[in-house]
């Protein structure tokens, strides 16, 4: 019973590192393509 508790609970905290890993990716690569955007704005 508590192998399976502390399987559940490890289990919990690797998803929800891996989704929040995700959005930080999400936002990462949308701030990346901003500043391309600005770039290409300015160069023009």
């Amino acid at each position: 019973m508590l192998k399976k508790s502390i399987v559940a609970i490890f289990s919990v905290l690797v998803l929800s590192s891996v989704l929040t890993a995700c959005n930080t990716t999400r936002g990462v690569g949308e701030d990346v393509s901003a500043g391309g955007q600005a770039i290409q704005r300015s160069a023009q």
